[in-house]
């Protein structure tokens, strides 16, 4: 063999290991991917509270209604998943995902140091805030000093209850829902609540009885309050959490995310890219 010929046989047959391992390369990524999507469970038994509108709630016909109802329909049709959505009591909400009586909570839960202990969370759904409200012109200052004798309502269970006792808050009153906290708000029994900004500018600043009364003192977020709302599942659930983040991106992306989202806020809900 001349020096030519055996130049071109090695070059083509190093042309032809080079477009086998890019072959070889490309199938593998595409039984990867096809293997994730198949990884990822049919049924998928999720928990939301059911008393928290517009988030989540029982609508007049006595079914679960709200935005997380339809992101959840649209996540787990995203997954290829059916996803039975069941109302479950705060309180009890995390004990029942550790107890297998659900796979996931999809229902405003912050990603809280506390909570992370007990579960994973996926990427994150939803940004908040927190923020007090009281009756206009009676609060100016909302420092643990200043509403030492001021008697602050907030939901049992709620970040925002762990964090009103770290910043060492006093005369604090616990309340089963959100609801049960505007009405004594409004009825004069507590001069404060404290809750999600979003909630109070959607839900409780509607009601007519609400109009005497104002936001007071800044926005607070992070730390205890959380690192912004997401999805939570039991812990080592990894298969579930890429699951549920692949969708979120998916749904983020084709814009059905911001479509549901504008059902129920004139605002986003999430900006940033993850």
């Amino acid at each position: 063999m001349t020096r030519d010929k055996k130049a071109r046989s090695v070059w083509q047959y190093g042309r032809s290991a080079i477009l086998m391992a890019a072959a070889l390369a490309v199938s593998g990524f595409a039984t990867t991917g096809a293997t994730a999507q198949q990884s990822c469970p049919k049924t998928i038994k999720v928990a939301t509270e059911g008393a928290f509108p517009p988030w989540n709630y029982v609508d007049a016909n006595g079914k679960l209604a709200g935005w997380d109802i339809e992101i959840t329909a649209a996540l787990c049709k995203a997954i290829g998943a059916e996803c039975p959505v069941a109302a479950q009591a705060w309180d009890g909400i995390i004990p029942g995902l550790q107890a297998g009586k659900f796979d996931a909570i999809i229902a405003q839960m912050s990603m809280t140091p506390k909570r992370m202990e007990q579960v994973d969370f996926t990427i994150k759904y939803k940004e908040s805030s927190s923020r007090f409200v009281a009756k206009k012109g009676t609060i100016t200052e909302v420092t643990p000093a200043a509403l030492k004798s001021k008697t602050i309502g907030v939901q049992r269970g709620a970040a925002q209850r762990t964090w009103l006792e770290e910043q060492g808050y006093s005369n604090i009153r616990h309340y089963e829902t959100t609801q049960a906290v505007e009405l004594d708000l409004i009825a004069g029994r507590i001069d404060l609540l404290i809750q999600n900004t979003a909630t109070s500018s959607l839900v409780f600043f509607k009601r007519p009885e609400s109009k005497d009364f104002e936001f007071v003192g800044p926005e607070f977020k992070g730390g205890t309050l959380g690192a912004g709302q997401a999805i939570a599942i039991r812990k080592g659930d990894n298969t579930l959490r890429e699951c549920f983040n692949t969708a979120i991106r998916a749904i983020r992306k084709s814009g059905e995310y911001d479509a549901i989202s504008a059902k129920y806020v004139p605002f986003k809900l999430l900006t940033e890219d993850q």
